[in-house]
């Protein structure tokens, strides 16, 4: 891979990614999607994954190059120094003191370094009784609070893939993170650290939700409020061809085009927000709902405006019209992926790499950075 042709508001700043899983590498990757040349550091001798992950699929590396160093080696580590020295953030996802220990902490960076914004991503924190303790996506939306509000009346709280602690209160909070602190940054001529907590990012992410709490518009008791598959006009429903249709008519006009694409007539009906009914109302609309196929729904309410959509798979969603329209999903590297969001007018991000296969990239994006002898690298690496 040779040079790389960046476009995006992001363009121009260099970000080092000192590799990860998970949450870390979404984080770089809608930084490169954005523009920034983001170079991500393997470890050398790093335990692989089980099971092995595909390198050329890996959309979650897509815009982005390479270079495995050994940190425990004096001179390697003194590589990773030199581009801190060139970099605008240094990204890293490993507990509380890793970093330190293998000579590249936040206080020897920054001396090197003033301006560096050096982002850290954990799932407990930097400090905090647990901050030493493994976790997952599941554990850190547990402890926030917000898995036990998911799901159904008398079953399990309901795992949501790993898209709400993980992406939403991890990887994306700290791309925010990331971009706030480079405007500082941009101001002041002074770096900082961020301290991106997984448990955090879920827990704000249900501040809507802590609102209605205060309210008393929200119970705590699972699937007996309006948006947690409670009310009948926020659920799933079964179609006859064992599709689904999601339904979200919360506002009162786009559940008259609900009860109208039904065919129920209002005046027969219980009132949108009487509780008690609401049993009795979902089981109606179960049962007019299994009476046609996905197909006949989605025409249907294709003519209205009642907050009514088929559930789709992903191969579904990246062929519907209107993400087609959008170019929401597309083809890269010979992998269907989700492309750069969000849309800028003047700036657009976009993909400017496969994901990257070897070291060859890397060392390539070395000497872009302006490191000098370095050829003992290029060595290591023909050998």
């Amino acid at each position: 891979m040779g040079k790389v042709e960046r476009s995006g508001p992001l363009a121009g700043f260099r970000v080092i990614e000192v590799a990860g899983v998970g949450p870390g590498p979404f984080c770089a990757m809608l930084l490169a999607d954005m523009g920034a040349d983001v170079l991500r550091i393997e470890r050398a001798g790093a335990e692989p994954l089980v099971p092995p992950i595909d390198p050329v699929k890996n959309s979650l590396h897509r815009g982005r190059r390479s270079v495995t160093l050994n940190l425990k080696d004096a001179r390697q580590r003194d590589v990773l120094l030199d581009l801190v020295e060139k970099a605008d953030v240094l990204l890293e996802g490993y507990r509380p003191r890793v970093m330190e220990r293998l000579g590249v902490g936040p206080e020897i960076c920054l001396e090197r370094n003033p301006s560096l914004v050096y982002a850290r991503m954990t799932g407990w924190g930097q400090t905090g009784p647990l901050a030493d303790k493994a976790g997952h996506d599941i554990n850190y939306f547990a402890l926030s609070g917000s898995l036990g509000l998911c799901g159904r009346p008398g079953e399990a709280p309901l795992p949501n893939l790993n898209l709400v602690a993980d992406m939403g209160g991890g990887g994306m909070m700290l791309a925010f993170g990331i971009a706030c602190a480079l405007l500082e940054a941009g101001r002041s001529g002074q770096g900082q650290v961020i301290d991106a907590a997984m448990t955090e990012g879920a827990a704000l992410l249900a501040t809507m939700i802590h609102s209605y709490r205060a309210m008393g518009r929200w119970s705590d008791r699972r699937g007996e409020n309006f948006m947690d598959g409670g009310a009948p006009f926020y659920e799933v429903y079964r179609t006859a061809d064992d599709g689904w249709m999601a339904v979200g008519a919360i506002e009162s006009k786009f559940y008259a085009d609900l009860l109208r694409g039904l065919g129920i007539d209002p005046a027969d009906f219980p009132h949108q927000h009487d509780r008690a009914s609401w049993p009795a109302m979902k089981a109606r609309f179960a049962k007019i709902f299994a009476e046609r196929t996905r197909a006949e729904w989605e025409e249907i309410f294709g003519a209205l405006d009642a907050c009514a959509t088929p559930v789709l798979s992903p191969d579904e969603a990246a062929a519907h019209p209107h993400n087609r329209a959008r170019e929401v999903f597309g083809m890269y590297s010979g992998v269907q992926q989700p492309l750069p969001a969000p849309r800028f007018s003047r700036t657009p991000g976009r993909i400017a790499a496969p994901p990257p296969a070897d070291d060859s990239g890397g060392l390539a994006a070395l000497r872009e950075w302006g490191l000098t002898g370095i050829e003992w690298l290029e060595d290591r690496e023909a050998a």
